[in-house]
């Protein structure tokens, strides 16, 4: 045996090894990363007008780029998990190996926490915890493994997990003149800054694990400006505007691998000829948000949207909140292809589990309805690219779930439908199935 091992020189990387094992437990936090060499290939995803794209590396291969339409989810506690490592970390890694088994290619997840909790990924401004960065370090590693992209979610609109109320208070703290309205975040110079200060600390870094700059990093499908901004005044839009405008410039000047999205829930504003047709009611178009103006965007590189029509509708019954979402989607994905020309994708799409009168769960009719719209937008080439399950989780994760959350393995009706969203988005279009090589094919046997 020591002579195998002599002959094929493995000695000096057993050592290598080790060595790193031993730094790692002695110097912890302070230990100098060191590249996995062993890291999946993976290659960019861009945008050309109305549709994703991966172009893969060569020349030749250049010119033939592989156009891609996505099945996804959302595990926005990706991050939260991997702090802990031991059985926490590995709950991660099953939620990804998961989706890579049902044909899933995108997650969208948060790459935030701010605020002064010992869990806060962000405690001060452009202060970061190395302990959680290492967590969100692991996500990404894992991601890659597994032949998944992320979206990552840059903050928050909502008070949970800081949120943009949390950057106010951090202001208000260090005694500038700021108003308590978080519309303060869209328009203090000083506020943005904190939050520019954020993006460079998360664009530049370097993965521990990996030593691949984020910005560098092909696992990372697009940075998202924020979760569902809204303004408290609808006086405030042009101030959002601005603020879009500003950010996915700044994003841009330091990354120009990745594409960029705001994050918006796909109201039309007051302005909009079609919103009182569109919108599920008069609120939607008094949050300061617009679909059209803000998607418009030089530096946006495709819209987002999303879609709960059991909460915007609450007292509708089935049938009409699927009529609803078939117009909503509709909608969206004609301005994407007539007036934005850039590809739309509904990152949240969530819906209940529906019961019928004899007390058995009726087949999710909400989910449906939107994968038939994206796999005839894939059909006709349109510009409906995509659609992200609002949420899955894995056993032992279920603090972090709300009504729309599942385990899809413990629901046999909805992981047939994801998996058979995935193959027939497959079946469209061959060459797109970018984790193929990395796992057994999900989709293999499955009929379209």
């Amino acid at each position: 045996m020591e002579a195998e091992w002599r002959d094929k020189k493995l000695y000096p990387l057993l050592g290598i090894l080790l060595l790193s094992i031993l730094l790692y437990l002695n110097f912890g936090n302070n230990l100098i990363s060191f590249s996995i060499p062993w890291q999946p290939q993976m290659d960019f995803v861009s945008a050309n007008s109305t549709h994703f794209i991966i172009v893969n590396a060569g020349a030749a291969a250049a010119e033939n780029p592989s156009t891609v339409y996505i099945n996804g989810w959302n595990s926005y506690w990706l991050m939260q998990e991997s702090i802990w490592g031991g059985p926490s970390r590995s709950r991660v890694s099953k939620m990804l190996q998961k989706g890579a088994q049902m044909g899933l290619t995108v997650c969208r997840t948060w790459a935030f926490n701010d605020g002064h909790g010992p869990n806060s990924l962000q405690i001060s401004p452009g202060v970061f915890n190395e302990r959680v960065f290492r967590g969100l370090d692991y996500v990404i590693v894992e991601a890659r493994k597994h032949g998944i992209r992320l979206i990552l979610s840059l903050v928050n609109n909502l008070n949970n997990f800081g949120g943009k109320a949390q950057y106010v208070r951090w202001a208000q703290e260090a005694r500038m003149n700021v108003s308590s309205s978080t519309d303060s975040f869209f328009s203090h110079p000083i506020i943005k800054d904190y939050y520019k200060a954020y993006i460079k600390g998360i664009l530049c870094r370097k993965n521990s694990l990996s030593g691949v700059k984020y910005a560098d990093e092909p696992a990372i499908f697009a940075w998202e400006l924020m979760n569902e901004p809204r303004c408290a005044s609808n006086s405030s839009a042009p101030i959002l505007q601005a603020w879009i405008t500003e950010m996915a410039a700044f994003v841009k000047s330091l990354d120009q691998k990745h594409l960029v999205t705001v994050g918006l829930e796909g109201f039309y504003g007051l302005n909009t000829t079609k919103g009182p047709e569109v919108n599920p009611g008069e609120w939607a178009a008094s949050l300061g948000s617009d679909f059209i103006q803000n998607s418009a965007i030089e530096n946006i590189d495709f819209a987002s949207v999303h879609a709960y029509p059991d909460s915007w509708i609450p007292h509708a019954d089935l049938g009409t909140k699927a009529r609803y979402l078939t117009q909503w989607v509709d909608s969206h994905i004609s301005d994407g292809d007539h007036v934005l020309r850039k590809p739309v994708l509904f990152t949240e799409v969530g819906s209940l589990v529906h019961v019928n009168k004899q007390g058995f769960a009726d087949e999710d009719i909400l989910l449906k309805t939107m994968y038939d719209k994206i796999y005839e937008s894939a059909k006709k080439r349109q510009s409906g690219a995509g659609a992200l399950i609002w949420q899955l989780l894995v056993e032992g994760v279920e603090e972090y779930g709300d009504r729309f959350s599942l385990v899809a393995w413990d629901n046999p009706s909805i992981y047939k439908l994801i998996l058979k969203q995935s193959c027939r988005l497959q079946s469209v279009f061959a060459k797109s199935s970018w984790n193929r090589k990395l796992n057994k094919d999900p989709c293999f046997g499955q009929l379209p």
